[in-house]
């Protein structure tokens, strides 16, 4: 426990601990100069409670001001890093495409190559550490967004994983409203698990009606049983596969939080996963 919390609860505990002597005395004094009985235990109790709660408020500002002007300080000192860390990865990113142009020496390319990889390996860290940071101190921005395009770029994603698995996709033309960051990072998560619990030569398909997203791969169905847990922290179906078992947890809370209702479906070749975006179609 770090100092900052540690001081909290202390100070938390003491000011909980003096109003209830407070109000303890308080009681005390009411019940021996009017008595206690039917007519004036609510008036006591009334005043008992009102006078807690206005204890409560003007004493805890002195002790939750400073931790929330600290709390403000770092959000400020985080977005400002944020922002001046993509500044010079941005920059080297600039200049390797305008070095790509004038470099021929293989070994020069080799380097050039593997700068380049680092430096956009960088770039997805940075987006994601400003989106999971946003998430937890701004309010996100939700946005018009074609369908299509968040299944191609996890389609392209998986390209060299993907082996021989076949992905077909015919959702075309829709458009909806949502945090477009939080939604390509559900369907990315969908279609690994596609991929990663299909069969040899298995088929992923991705296609969309009656205001549904539906994704079908050609793997083992899922046991009847598990289907109301699946969605769970760290569960797994098969303790043998890679992974944490986070992946549909993660979609499912980003579906609860964005009005998504999200369905699990054991078929007799494979699993089908719905996600229904009646709300967010625009």
């Amino acid at each position: 426990m770090n100092n900052k919390r540690k001081n909290f609860l202390i100070s938390n505990s003491i000011l909980i601990a003096f109003i209830v002597i407070i109000v303890l005395v308080s009681n005390y004094y009411l019940v021996f100069t009017f008595g206690f009985n039917q007519d004036t235990f609510l008036a006591i109790t009334v005043i008992l409670i009102v006078l807690a709660i206005v204890m409560n408020y003007f004493l805890s500002k002195p002790l939750y001001e400073p931790l929330f002007r600290s709390d403000a300080n770092l959000q400020k000192t985080i977005k400002e890093t944020l922002h001046e860390l993509n500044i010079p990865a941005s920059t080297i990113q600039a200049n390797v495409q305008l070095l790509e142009k004038n470099i021929k020496n293989e070994k020069d390319v080799k380097r050039l190559k593997r700068i380049k990889l680092a430096t956009n390996e960088l770039l997805k860290l940075y987006n994601q550490m400003e989106y999971e940071i946003k998430k937890e101190i701004d309010r996100i921005d939700k946005q018009d967004f074609l369908l299509e395009e968040i299944i191609n770029n996890s389609i392209d994603k998986f390209e060299d994983i993907k082996g021989n698995i076949s992905i077909e996709n015919s959702v075309k033309n829709i458009v909806i409203n949502s945090d477009k960051n939080g939604f390509q990072k559900a369907i990315d998560n969908l279609l690994s698990n596609a991929i990663k619990y299909n069969k040899d030569n298995g088929i992923v398909k991705i296609y969309f009606e009656n205001n549904t997203l539906l994704i079908f791969n050609t793997g083992k169905s899922i046991d009847t049983k598990n289907l109301f847990i699946v969605f769970e922290q760290y569960f797994q179906e098969d303790s043998k596969a890679s992974g944490f078992g986070l992946g549909l947890n993660i979609v499912k809370e980003f579906c609860d939080k964005n009005l998504i209702e999200i369905k699990i479906e054991s078929k007799d070749n494979g699993t089908q996963i719905g996600l229904n975006l009646s709300k967010l179609i625009t």
